[in-house]
């Protein structure tokens, strides 16, 4: 798998450059520019398991969440220059549904299939719920609730207090975990591990992270460019391109990741990637996105459609009640991936 993602990249990335030089149907590209990225995203996820094992899981899985959702930050900001709002708020949407339903739900069945229970820390899924209900249940529903009695810009300002707020207590968060509270909350799959040898060193799991994450995001860029044209093709929607398309690719590196710890029954790892990743979307990717957006002529403020909120707050739910135990097996993982796959076809169908 490693020496086809090699292969993929090396032809993937030059492609990428002289298709977008010479205009080669948009079509095609969009398939060149999916598989270059998620071939990427695999060197990403073997830089991210060497950091986890040097710098643990918690700040393993961080760093994998940050350089996944930098990804999709600079696809959305170029969609927001475009004028997109709907492909940015749906592709949102769509983090929030892949990383919890898809995500998380192949991370379980793949390592449930191998291990007949995988354990996690209780204490991490029980403080992650309860900002996961924060930033989706109170924050995104707040501005749905009442822009319906605002004109534009007062539903404008409330979105920019509201993701000023998110932003801070995002801070706080990271604070409380890695600072003031880091190893009082241990869970004895904490300590497995330890004695694993890193595939690359610190420094140069680093320098492939940063190199890969510079090379996602240029191909990124000229992805938006295909996406009316791949629209108009196949006939999907602005939501659909948003909620499932743009979501998949955008997040492949942690997609890639969190299988490969879960398979390795690095459960802590995978669990912090699908659900942080989450709450660094809801937390900071979204906020900073509504703040990045007062720079261009369209301004967008974090209101959502009705089938956008609802599907990530029944994600949230389901992701807690199945979560919240620190134990999860294959069956629990189908149950994931049923959800989402139900909710694809209803974006589809839209």
């Amino acid at each position: 798998m490693n020496r086809i993602f090699f292969i993929v990249v090396l032809a993937g990335v030059p492609l990428s450059v002289i298709g977008r030089l010479l205009h080669w149907p948009e079509v095609i590209m969009f398939a060149v520019y999916c598989l270059t990225i998620i071939a990427l995203a695999g060197y990403m996820g073997r830089a991210t398991e060497s950091l986890a094992v040097v710098a643990g899981p918690r700040v393993g899985g961080l760093l994998n969440a940050t350089f996944g959702n930098a990804v999709e930050l600079i696809i959305s900001i170029f969609a927001l220059k475009a004028g997109l709002i709907g492909v940015v708020l749906a592709s949102l949407t769509g983090s929030v549904l892949g990383n919890l339903l898809l995500v998380a739900g192949l991370s379980f069945f793949v390592g449930g299939l191998k291990y007949k229970r995988q354990e996690f820390s209780v204490y991490d899924a029980r403080h992650n719920s309860g900002l996961l209900i924060f930033a989706v249940v109170v924050a995104f529903v707040i501005p749905e609730i009442f822009s319906m009695d605002m004109d534009e810009t007062k539903t404008l300002n409330l979105s920019i207090g509201i993701s000023v707020i998110l932003i801070l207590l995002y801070l706080a968060a990271l604070f409380f975990k890695l600072v003031t509270h880091r190893g009082v909350y241990k869970h004895k799959t904490d300590e497995a591990g330890h004695d694993e040898e890193a595939e690359w060193s610190a420094k140069k799991a680093l320098l492939i992270l940063l190199l890969a994450t510079a090379a996602v995001a240029y191909v990124s860029e000229s992805l938006v460019h295909t996406f009316e044209a791949v629209g108009e093709r196949f006939g999907w929607s602005e939501l659909f391109i948003g909620v499932i398309i743009v979501a998949i690719v955008g997040n492949a590196a942690e997609h890639a990741s969190a299988i490969i710890m879960a398979y390795k029954n690095k459960m802590n790892v995978a669990v912090e990637i699908a659900v942080g990743s989450t709450l660094q979307v809801a937390m900071f990717v979204a906020p900073v996105l509504v703040l990045i957006s007062l720079l261009f002529t369209k301004k967008m403020p974090l209101v959502f459609t009705v089938p956008e909120l609802i599907s990530m707050i029944t994600a949230v739910l389901l992701t807690i009640s199945i979560t919240n135990d620190g134990d999860t097996n294959w069956f629990e993982g189908a149950t994931l991936l049923a959800a989402y796959l139900i909710m694809g076809i209803g974006f589809y169908l839209l």
